[in-house]
């Protein structure tokens, strides 16, 4: 599990920017977050001249292999060395994968696309190597798949580039749909390791539970769906795993007593942005069916489940491994608010009455933003700076 303290004392001077994975990798994924919508109007007004990607693409993908990959290697880095007692990458070698990070996102602005396709595929793999030392070192064979994982994305990236570059008759668009499937298969790992932990602690006599039936199904679900696409399969076979699936996550998130968690913010926020998860499965289902449109049920995923997610960990861990209390103020809660409007935003309103669709991505892109925006300022000086009680890390 990840270990989480609760001292409180006063900020320490100094710089610790590079003093564990999440410090960097919450901060770049927060700018990149508040920074989207503006480079995406700076696209839209040809100021950005002809970049490697653009438009749908961009976003997608800079959402994807950028932001949601960024928050993931910090927590993995992270956890990793808990659940190993080795160390992960700090110093010079973060600040060299933050860097390969960085370049990866540049890059994809600019002509230079087999620049950018080798960065966005390297990262990953730099990724999952660092990651394997220590957790080979400590034969943490229960944490092996992370490494596979980090691995099947960046062949996500590959399939994406080559498809975009014309090197392969696989569409682009299969890379982004096969990382969507790992990178939710991620979130109902984590949340199913931490979720009820944080909930039994942070809200006595809460009492979520786990039951290994419902774990194994909601799981397996999720991979069996990942296959499918790899696979390509469309339609109703498709609509059917999704649906068995969007019915076992909502069992599994029941069984956690989200509605005992109302008074605490820095629980509350995880099991609302769960709640997306058999949501999107939901509308993932009925979009193969055809009922609703597919972009509906991608952005449940991506800004409910995954948005909602980040920020709900970004603060929270960021407090405990900064050795702050673990409990939300007004800022961290308005960051919350903020994120999960954006989800309803987004879902709900193009669902009730679909001529609002424009306006509805217009709002849900600014309140993305504010409130990643507010969490990168708010944050700044607690990710950049020692930890309160003087510990390493």
């Amino acid at each position: 599990m990840l270990t989480i303290e609760e001292p409180s004392a006063a900020p320490k001077p100094g710089f610790a920017l590079f003093a564990l994975g999440f410090r960097p990798f919450y901060l770049l994924a927060s700018l990149l977050a508040a920074l989207s919508v503006p480079l995406w109007a700076l696209q839209y007004s040809g100021r950005l001249g002809h970049p490697y990607l653009a438009g749908p693409l961009w976003h997608a993908h800079e959402m994807l292999f950028g932001f949601a990959l960024a928050v993931i290697v910090g927590f993995l880095f992270t956890a990793g060395r808990n659940w190993t007692n080795l160390p992960t990458p700090t110093g010079w070698r973060l600040a060299a994968l933050c860097a390969l990070w960085l370049a990866a996102r540049v890059l994809v602005l600019t002509p230079f696309a087999i620049a950018a396709a080798v960065a966005n595929v390297a990262f990953p793999l730099a990724a999952a190597i660092a990651l394997a030392v220590p957790f080979f070192k400590a034969r943490s064979r229960r944490n092996y798949f992370f490494v596979g994982l980090l691995v099947l994305l960046a062949a996500a990236a590959g399939f994406f580039h080559l498809g975009q570059l014309g090197l392969a008759s696989l569409p682009a668009r299969r890379g982004i749909t096969v990382a969507l499937d790992v990178v939710l298969f991620i979130l109902a790992v984590m949340g199913g390791r931490v979720i009820p932990m944080f909930t039994n602690n942070g809200v006595p006599g809460a009492g979520a539970t786990r039951q290994p039936v419902v774990e194994k199904l909601s799981l397996g679900l999720v991979l069996a769906l990942a296959a499918a696409d790899i696979a390509g399969l469309q339609g109703a076979p498709v609509a059917a795993v999704a649906l068995a699936a969007c019915g076992a996550h909502a069992w599994r998130w029941l069984l956690w007593q989200p509605w005992r968690t109302r008074r605490v913010p820095l629980v509350w926020v995880l099991h609302l942005a769960y709640a997306w998860v058999p949501v999107h499965l939901l509308l993932r289902g009925l979009a193969e069916a055809g009922a609703v449109t597919p972009s509906l049920a991608t952005h449940a995923l991506t800004v409910g489940a995954i948005g909602g997610l980040v920020i709900g960990m970004v603060t929270r861990t960021a407090r405990g491994h900064t050795g702050r209390p673990l409990k939300a103020d007004g800022f961290e809660t308005a960051c919350y608010v903020l994120v999960l409007l954006a989800a309803l935003v987004r879902v709900a309103l193009p669902l009730a009455a679909p001529a609002l669709t424009m306006p509805a991505v217009l709002a849900s892109a600014a309140l993305w933003s504010a409130g990643f925006g507010l969490y990168a300022v708010r944050y700044w000086p607690v990710l950049s700076r020692p930890r309160v009680d003087g510990r390493p890390g």
